[in-house]
């Protein structure tokens, strides 16, 4: 591992946040020097981030751990394009007013994060279509338009894939790469940035931005690019049977949070304890060196610690105590999710009202494969109803369950 001077690359580099990185040795020089304003950009596509962000908001938390100012950008600007990068189709296109809702909803997770304020390294919140909006497009492509090569830009994985599938890539989304570099540009002029973050498959992106500074500019500018973060298995980090897992308390409750954590894959503790807590190296390396039901407790950890993270300790408190009767004790917690219900439903709708299966019917293939309960008892018929005239509980596999209550 690269020794580096800088608290900054020291922490990154030892958590394991470190993919690529344009010189590194000039980032690390200026990191000693000074306080590095850093940004990564959030579309805002939904009005809660899921955790497949979550590396990227703990970025911003490590620069600002370090001494460094966090900038976060919102793409109201970008959003209404969207980012075509490694993506089968077109997004859909959202209005002003929905992309202000979602940034209005998405600002109250980054608070948990981050300390917002006026000082040196303070985090800032901003919205690139300040700036964006008031473009004028014939001075743009004057300006800026000159300093992109077409051939270049068609050579980047993110469009290439597209294309390589013969898949349709829109004029509009083809512009998105260079209103990014845009925004880089910008923010080193408005506030001094001089980092931008982002996951690998924001790589060329980020060195169109690096490029353009330079370019139009003098200004030296760098990127950290963070490794696509995947499960032991191979699969998407937050996809889960019962969707996505939100990091917004009203779009997903405290407990689900939590126990997406306590189902983390043995051989994933000891990283995802480094990515997504603020726990010690050497505790960490205590944890993941746990074995057989030992591991468990390690799971546990990084449960409570992500969730007092990014729900509040209370929260995690609550959750882990609620899984401890409802596993421990075979009792009913009061944190689990829940569905009002007036008489009888089928079994089917109740999985699927419950989140724990995305449609009817891959409610019914979990009934067929045995894993839906109720009250503890597998349920074979997939028409099954079940009459709610007090609590039921509903199970989905091992580590899923609910409650029924009469509406």
């Amino acid at each position: 591992m690269t020794e580096y001077a800088s608290d900054l690359l020291r922490l990154l580099s030892s958590r394991g946040y470190v993919h690529q990185m344009t010189d590194a040795a000039a980032l690390d020089a200026l990191a000693v020097k000074q306080v590095v304003p850093g940004y990564i950009g959030f579309d805002p596509t939904a009005p809660s981030l899921h955790v497949g962000s979550l590396v990227q908001i703990m970025l911003l938390r490590r620069l600002q751990q370090t001494g460094h100012k966090p900038i976060v950008l919102m793409g109201g600007g970008t959003g209404k394009i969207g980012d075509p990068s490694f993506k089968d189709e077109a997004r859909k296109l959202m209005t002003g007013d929905v992309i202000a809702a979602n940034i209005a909803s998405i600002k109250t997770v980054f608070e948990r994060f981050l300390t917002f304020g006026d000082g040196p390294t303070d985090a800032v919140m901003l919205d690139n279509a300040e700036w964006l909006d008031a473009l004028e497009y014939i001075p743009f492509l004057r300006d800026i338009g000159q300093h992109f090569s077409v051939n270049r830009m068609l050579s980047f994985d993110s469009v290439k894939l597209r294309l390589d599938r013969e898949q349709s890539l829109s004029f509009l989304e083809f512009n998105y790469m260079i209103l990014q570099a845009y925004d880089f540009l910008e923010l080193s002029r408005r506030i001094g940035c001089r980092l931008q973050m982002g996951g690998s498959d924001q790589w060329g992106n980020i060195i169109n931005g690096v490029e353009l500074s330079r370019r139009v500019d003098g200004t030296e500018v760098y990127g950290v690019t963070t490794p696509l973060i995947t499960t032991a298995d191979g699969g998407k980090m937050g996809k889960t049977m019962s969707g996505a897992v939100w990091l917004n308390e009203d779009a997903l409750p405290a407990y689900d949070y939590w126990q997406f954590w306590r189902n983390t894959d043995d051989r994933d503790v000891g990283r995802f304890l480094r990515l997504f807590t603020d726990l010690p190296l050497d505790e960490i390396a205590r944890l993941e060196a746990l074995e057989g039901a030992e591991i468990n407790e390690a799971k546990k950890v990084l449960a409570n610690e992500a969730t007092a993270m990014c729900r509040g300790r209370d929260a995690a408190q609550a959750a882990a105590e609620t899984a401890r009767r409802t596993f421990e004790e075979g009792a009913a917690g009061g944190s689990l999710p829940t569905l009002a219900v007036s008489g009888s439903i089928a079994i089917v709708d109740a999985l699927v009202g419950l989140g724990f299966a995305a449609s009817k019917g891959e409610a019914r293939r979990l009934i067929k494969g045995g894993g839906a309960r109720v009250e503890g008892e597998k349920i074979a018929d997939e028409a099954a109803m079940v009459t709610v005239a007090g609590e039921v509980r509903i199970s989905a596999g091992k580590k899923h369950h609910g409650l029924l209550r009469p509406a």
